[in-house]
């Protein structure tokens, strides 16, 4: 299996004004990403709203995105369900849709003790031969994985890679000094991208990659290149935006920005409100700032 690094876009799910999948919408933002020079895609992440998707909704935005890329770059689709056998399924539906990895945020309802949380990756990679990501998010899933289960998890020969989206920088080595090399970190914090990449993570699974794609591969190149002047410069001038994004509403104000720059954003699925006139406002100044409006 060869190994990916590098940015991955984790992409928004655009829905029309009746909340039905934009199918064209979806392709032409694919096809954007890879023109900036993006490294990968991700379909069905947590800024997809992949909760609020059917099952053959998502079937139909990995089908949708693996034909778009065309192979062209890594495509990585979520396939977590609350129960392992779904999991099972739809992670074998995307391998054989042709995608590169799947990510897998634990079972986000019931609260799995760490040994369930380990026998669900076990499982998973067990039965399906493609690279898995572990997603560490306990801010939305309500499920913290461990370092020392990670560790375990690490030993399973088709799980490389893990999203650390605590928010807690010490994780980073943590898991790094536990596992000696047998997985890659992947920074799932935006406003700890140039502090993760860094302590060593080699990808970085992006929600601002919606927005402003070219720039966030060229935080991580330069950080990569060891070039840290000029990375801390470009840092510092995404950092309102990155922390104007972990601020709460992500998927709302990731659209909305995508909107305000002529892509394909769209209204978030309802329960999920669009910003309000004075959100938006200060979105705009945030774009403005950073020279991209």
């Amino acid at each position: 299996m060869k190994k990916l690094k590098g940015t991955f876009a984790v992409m928004v799910t655009p829905f029309k004004q009746n909340e039905d999948l934009d199918e064209k919408g979806l392709r032409e933002n694919i096809r954007w990403y890879i023109k900036e020079g993006i490294h990968g895609v991700i379909c069905n992440g947590s800024t997809s709203e992949f909760a609020n998707l059917s099952k053959e909704e998502r079937k139909r935005v990995i089908d949708i995105t693996v034909e778009t890329a065309k192979g062209q770059v890594p495509v990585m689709s979520g396939t977590a369900a609350h129960s392992t056998r779904e999991t099972i399924e739809m992670t074998a539906y995307a391998q054989e849709a042709g995608c590169d990895a799947v990510l897998l945020v634990p079972p986000y309802y019931g609260g799995p003790n760490q040994e369930e949380i380990y026998e669900y990756y076990r499982e998973v990679a067990a039965a399906v031969p493609i690279q898995i990501m572990v997603y560490n998010n306990p801010y939305t899933s309500g499920v913290d994985i461990q370092p020392k289960t990670i560790a375990r998890i690490a030993e399973i020969d088709n799980v490389p890679y893990v999203k650390e989206s605590s928010g807690d920088i010490r994780r980073i080595h943590e898991i790094i000094s536990l596992c000696g090399g047998k997985i890659d970190v992947w920074c799932g914090w935006e406003d700890l991208a140039y502090e993760s990449l860094m302590l060593g993570c080699k990808g970085w699974v992006c929600p601002t990659s919606n927005i402003i794609p070219k720039m966030t591969v060229q935080l991580l190149t330069l950080v990569q290149a060891k070039r840290m002047r000029e990375a801390e410069k470009l840092y510092y001038k995404m950092l309102p935006l990155l922390m104007y994004l972990e601020a709460g509403q992500l998927g709302a104000k990731v659209k909305a920005a995508m909107d305000l720059l002529g892509r394909c954003g769209g209204k978030p699925r309802k329960p999920f409100l669009t910003l309000t006139n004075q959100q938006r406002s200060e979105l705009r100044r945030v774009l403005d700032d950073l020279g991209v409006l």
